[in-house]
């Protein structure tokens, strides 16, 4: 009889168990929607200097013995009221933009930037860690009339590119007044590139007819399933020519002494070669040139972050509960 009523005992346990992380899951469920309602995201502000100044600081303490550490405090201590009392810092604002092929990532960009043009004085110093192999053109050239608008406000803008800048992400970098780059940072690939397959023969190959119907004589040049025709890939190929001048003529605009002849081919070199084409103009990380102005900036980080779909906040709560409930379960 014992038995039975613990094997019940159990059993009615391992439900409430189960009935209540069923219902943890809704409840977070339910609040993450009503959350995601509102808004799609916010703008984040973050103060890199404080960072940047109190991790020095730390380790400069750290190195001390007792003694001169606690001398050290307080002249720091000292020194920042004084910097709190005196004239306030220069400032400069911080964008970091690593961008996908198809640039979706400028929304986000577009708000950042809208919010610094409405405070920033003209003068100020714009830093855009800029990261992309490049992508679609309208997205690209969006991305670069986003950062046009700083210049616009009269903001000396630095664009600092660790890894890459290539094709739509160097159109993006051009823009600025002083490109950086750390030494093997790829940079360049002016040009253009379209490509698509063509299943024609393989309908063909299986009766399979293959209908389309425009209006316009170059509605459409080349086609996935349909016999393309040299005039086709003529008029496709004068298309990209077009955009690829149109590329030139937007670098052109703010880098005039590039020889077009030797940039403009389509190739990359890394940013030691790149420097020496007028590609980029000095040769630094984003980390040292921040840190070099640490004690004479205040820096903030100004990011738009996008709040993400409920599966994905949701998705790793339910799997660490119902990971829970079955190890407990398993070992009962």
């Amino acid at each position: 009889m014992w038995d039975i009523a613990q094997e019940l005992i159990v059993f009615v346990l391992k439900a409430a168990i189960i009935v209540f992380a069923i219902m943890m899951v809704a409840g977070v469920m339910t609040q993450v929607a009503q959350r995601q309602k509102g808004k799609k995201g916010e703008l984040v502000v973050d103060r890199l200097s404080d960072d940047l100044r109190d991790g020095v600081h730390r380790l400069k303490l750290e190195l001390l013995d007792k003694k001169h550490r606690k001398k050290a405090q307080k002249a720091l201590k000292k020194q920042k009221k004084e910097e709190k009392d005196g004239e306030p810092r220069k400032r400069i604002f911080v964008v970091d933009f690593k961008g996908s092929m198809d640039a979706h990532e400028v929304d986000a960009l577009r708000r950042e930037v809208n919010a610094i043009v409405a405070v920033a004085e003209p003068g100020e110093q714009v830093m855009v860690r800029l990261e992309s192999p490049g992508g679609v053109v309208h997205g690209y050239g969006l991305g670069a009339a986003q950062l046009q608008r700083l210049r616009d406000a009269e903001l000396e803008l630095i664009v600092s590119v660790d890894k890459v800048a290539a094709s739509g992400g160097y159109m993006m970098a051009s823009v600025a007044n002083h490109i950086q780059a750390a030494p093997f940072a790829i940079i360049g690939s002016i040009g253009v590139l379209a490509q698509l397959p063509n299943f024609h023969r393989w309908l063909k190959k299986h009766e399979v007819d293959f209908e389309q119907v425009t209006a316009g004589e170059y509605k459409r040049t080349l086609t996935m399933f349909g016999e393309n025709t040299e005039d086709g890939r003529r008029k496709f190929k004068q298309d990209l020519e077009n955009i690829h001048e149109q590329f030139k003529e937007h670098i052109r605009k703010y880098r005039p002494e590039l020889d077009f002849d030797k940039v403009a081919t389509g190739e990359y070199w890394t940013a030691q070669e790149a420097l020496n084409y007028g590609l980029v103009d000095s040769l630094t990380t984003s980390d040292a040139w921040l840190l070099e102005r640490r004690e004479s900036h205040d820096m903030f980080l100004v990011r738009y972050v996008v709040k993400k779909n409920i599966g994905e906040r949701v998705g790793r709560n339910v799997s660490a509960v119902l990971y829970a409930v079955k190890n407990f379960l398993s070992k009962n």
